[in-house]
């Protein structure tokens, strides 16, 4: 076998998860992944404030990205123990927020189970919160926002990549490789990359470059959702499913494919919502 191919298929069994641990307290490159993601996120939202001529304070972008933090981290693992798990999470309730788990004595294991949607919703509850506390318009913020937030979600997927998880269909292809996750050692989709350039690195660039030409507030909200459902859907053929779902419908699609229908017609709804709002201003 081709030594690059061979060298390239064991990346994921080579890599460490954690950047440092001192005792039983760990620093993780997923934690970081995330630490980067939000800088980034309010670095590209105040450039935008400051050369886009949006009307929000320095400060008032930093008070919502705490909320938005809180509604990401809330409803991420809330909406993991609805979406994929719920009858686990009705049995062990304290898990959802403790990072032990009861079954058969108690054991750290840290809160693992996050779900995209449920972030999603949770990030939306609290800027609409937000919002409505501060007087401030809804639509304009997430229209400011939504163009920001795939790049930072690219590094979420690569600290899915480094921490093994979340790994792809058994596969032929000669740019597959195996995680040290997964029980069977078959060669798998890389398929956090997969997410990674087209959920967050394109989807960026497309909304990026289309931002000044957003006809109403919320047009880029609503493209924002339609092309991260859209990717995602596709994504999903070539993602191993949650092991206690399955697939759904007679093993037809996943739950993240029912989501991103969701989501995707929730695009079409915003996308109507906003336009006909702005004809009637």
């Amino acid at each position: 076998m081709d030594p690059f191919v061979l060298f390239w298929q064991h990346i994921p069994e080579k890599l460490h998860p954690e950047l440092f641990s001192l005792g039983s307290f760990q620093v993780r490159y997923y934690s970081l992944m995330y630490l980067v993601a939000f800088c980034l996120t309010y670095v590209l939202v105040m450039y935008r404030v400051k050369k886009e001529d949006y009307p929000f304070s320095s400060e008032t972008i930093q008070d919502l990205l705490l909320w938005l933090i809180l509604g990401l981290i809330v409803g991420a693992r809330l909406g993991y123990a609805l979406f994929y798990n719920p009858s686990y999470y009705l049995s062990h309730p304290l898990e959802l927020i403790l990072p032990f788990e009861f079954s058969g004595g108690i054991r750290f294991v840290g809160i693992s189970g996050m779900s995209y949607h449920g972030g999603a919703i949770g990030v939306l509850l609290a800027a609409l919160f937000f919002c409505r506390k501060k007087g401030i318009p809804f639509w304009k913020i997430v229209e400011l926002f939504s163009p920001a937030v795939p790049l930072g979600y690219t590094f979420g997927r690569i600290g899915n990549f480094i921490n093994g998880e979340l790994y792809g269909r058994v596969t032929t292809v000669p740019w597959g490789m195996y995680f040290p996750l997964d029980s069977l050692h078959q060669l798998r989709h890389p398929s956090q990359l997969y997410e990674a350039f087209f959920e967050g690195l394109i989807l960026f660039v497309i909304l990026w470059s289309i931002r000044r030409r957003s006809p109403f507030d919320g047009f880029l909200f609503a493209a924002y959702l339609f092309g991260y459902g859209f990717v995602r859907f596709f994504i999903e053929f070539f993602r191993e499913p949650d092991i206690q779902l399955g697939l759904l419908w007679g093993g037809i699609f996943s739950m993240g494919q029912a989501l991103c229908l969701l989501m995707m017609t929730a695009s079409v709804l915003v996308y109507f919502l906003c336009k006909q709002k702005k004809k009637s201003v």
